[in-house]
């Protein structure tokens, strides 16, 4: 429980943090008032349930039509009431889901922890962050839109438990002013009588329910927390399939695909029914209780009637009265399972922000890092190792300057990849220590990355297309051998239909684009044939004389100059180690 509070008070901050936080907290306050004026209604119906009755008790017909013209005018008030209050509450709602996204979203992208999560979020220790931030940000905020049988999430739980809390001290008062009658035992043997029986009847009722109700449902909450993350992660897989759906079916994995899918379908299966089995139980005790609360005060305001103590309606309304403090006592009874929806997206998020507060060196053990004194790119005993393992690659010291370009050379597998990462400060486990040129690196990673859009937003990525006007657009497609008007026509659905070679292409544009003052190209040309892949070297060479690069590939990058190759093999620690500084060789002067 206190997790959870932690939790809870951590995403409150959150949401009311940034513009407009105490605008909503006043948004807060008015919805707030207008549920606790539901008490107020409610006690007047209280009044009027006496009245009315003893109309007809009476066979007072102009008294007992009077009351029914102030019941309809209580109808409309409650009416009135309830319509604001909920418009109010649905536009507080947005409002804090729109700032906890947004803050979420800021501490996510910002810093590199995106990439950082990849490893928990393999390694099963954060499923989902993109789940996390979307479907759990809902729930707590507004609770499963699905039930809307009882109120959910954090906004209307709140509300309502602070209006139960103030409604209980009300009905509480006028039960103890309408039970001024006891209970005589004598029929059961017992000289005593118990004064305002009612009272204690309604406390040790809910009482003993809350009790059995907590036994039956105390497993829902890991339930509920297992239900979104298997939903998550079979959402995931769908989506997987949808991206992946050439390669696919190039290789004819469909039945494969579908066996997965079917495992993580499965596993939602199975964990639903033993939600199901869990809410059968709890239900075979809340829902008799829930039918026997508004007709037991009745039951026991009988022997008072038939004593006299009370007349019929005076019975009606100490039998509402009694209601009341039943069912405000019970919230916690009606509630579970919402209670246990909102519990588990705390969880959820709690375990989110916690993460992303954390500082990259409490994540992993990372690589020392600094800004290069001369502007140049260095990195001194360096040794990379895959997170818990023991150090696959040493080099003793690399040094790029601006206008040079350097090989990395290797079989697979050897760590070329992996040293790109690192040198762009994206790999931190091993040791040594790397020192980036202020501007840092523009990285043209091994499989090409289209965002969402059409072609012409892919090439001037990350920035907008208003960054640059239309001429150096299309100057840049046609460096890397494209067509700009073709390019322009295509539709964000056709990029799928591209060529890996076009793809490669396309990408290959943003240099010309950016035109960084240091590149890493890690297998960037590896769709294109020598004399393509020459051509755009030659050309980034004449345009990008002043950039340094850095060349991740099986074969010599012609057209570049001023190269020297790094052989990766001489450096890894798989096998005997060469000792000494990295072998350089001249590639081409």
């Amino acid at each position: 429980m206190i997790e959870i509070l932690r939790h809870v008070s951590r995403i409150l901050k959150l949401c009311i943090s940034g513009r407009g936080g105490r605008i909503t907290l006043l948004i807060y306050g008015l919805v707030l008032v207008l549920e606790l004026a539901s008490i107020v209604v409610a006690l007047r119906v209280i009044d009027w349930t006496k009245d009315f009755y003893d109309a007809l008790q009476q066979m007072n017909a102009a008294e007992a039509l009077h009351q029914t013209w102030i019941f309809a005018a209580i109808v409309v008030a409650e009416a009135s009431r309830n319509l604001c209050s909920i418009y109010f509450r649905k536009m507080l709602e947005i409002r804090w889901r729109e700032a906890l996204t947004a803050r979420l979203l800021d501490k996510w992208l910002q810093g590199g922890h995106y990439h950082r999560i990849q490893e928990f979020t393999e390694g099963g220790l954060l499923d989902n962050p993109d789940q996390r931030i979307a479907e759990d940000s809902r729930i707590f905020i507004s609770g499963n839109v699905a039930d809307s049988t009882t109120a959910s999430g954090f906004v209307p739980l709140s509300l309502d438990i602070v209006t139960r809390m103030v409604g209980l001290i009300s009905y509480a008062s006028v039960l103890w002013g309408l039970s001024g009658f006891a209970l005589d035992l004598g029929v059961l043997g017992v000289d005593w009588s118990l004064p305002r029986y009612m009272v204690w009847f309604a406390f040790a009722y809910v009482i003993l329910a809350i009790a059995i109700t907590h036994l039956l449902g105390r497993p829902l909450k890991e339930l509920y927390f297992r239900q979104q993350q298997r939903e998550a992660d079979y959402r995931f897989g769908l989506v997987h399939v949808r991206r992946n759906a050439d390669q696919i079916a190039q290789l004819d994995g469909a039945a494969a695909e579908r066996r997965e899918l079917d495992r993580r379908f499965g596993r939602i299966v199975a964990n639903w029914r033993r939600l199901i089995g869990q809410e059968l139980r709890l239900s075979s005790f809340t829902y008799p209780y829930y039918y026997t609360a508004l007709r037991i005060p009745t039951f026991l305001a009988m022997p008072a009637y038939f004593a006299g103590a009370l007349t019929f309606g005076g019975m009606m309304q100490i039998s509402s009265a009694f209601a009341k403090v039943v069912t405000t006592l019970s919230w916690f009874i009606f509630s579970y399972r919402p209670l246990s929806e909102l519990a588990a997206a705390a969880k959820r998020l709690g375990g989110l922000i916690e993460f992303l507060d954390r500082p990259p060196q409490a994540i992993a053990p990372a690589i020392s890092a600094g800004s290069s004194p001369d502007g140049a790119f260095r990195a001194q005993a360096l040794e990379l190792a895959a997170p818990g393992t023991k150090p696959f690659l040493a080099l003793p010291e690399l040094r790029l300057n601006r206008g040079e370009s350097m090989w990395l050379s290797g079989p697979s597998g050897v760590g070329k990849t992996t040293l790109g990462k690192a040198i762009a400060g994206l790999w931190p486990h091993g040791r040594g220590e790397v020192l980036f040129p202020a501007s840092g690196f523009f990285v043209i990673p091994q499989h090409p990355y289209l965002p969402l859009g059409d072609a012409v937003e892919a090439v001037c990525y990350p920035l907008p297309v208003s960054a640059f006007s239309d001429q150096e657009i299309d100057a840049a497609l046609e460096d890397v051998g494209l067509k700009p008007e073709i390019i322009r026509a295509l539709r964000p659905e056709d990029l799928t239909t591209l060529s890996g070679g076009e793809l490669q292409r396309l990408v290959l544009a943003r240099l010309f684009l950016h035109r960084p003052q240091w590149v890493i190209m890690d297998e960037a040309t590896s769709a294109l044939d020598r004399a393509a892949e020459e051509k755009i070297f030659l050309c980034l060479s004449r345009k990008l004389a002043d950039t340094g690069f850095i060349v991740i590939s099986h074969r010599r990058p012609e057209g570049l100059e001023h190269v020297s190759e790094v052989d990766l093999s001489l450096h890894s620690l798989k096998s005997d180690p060469q000792p000494g500084l990295p072998h350089f060789q001249e590639a081409n002067a």
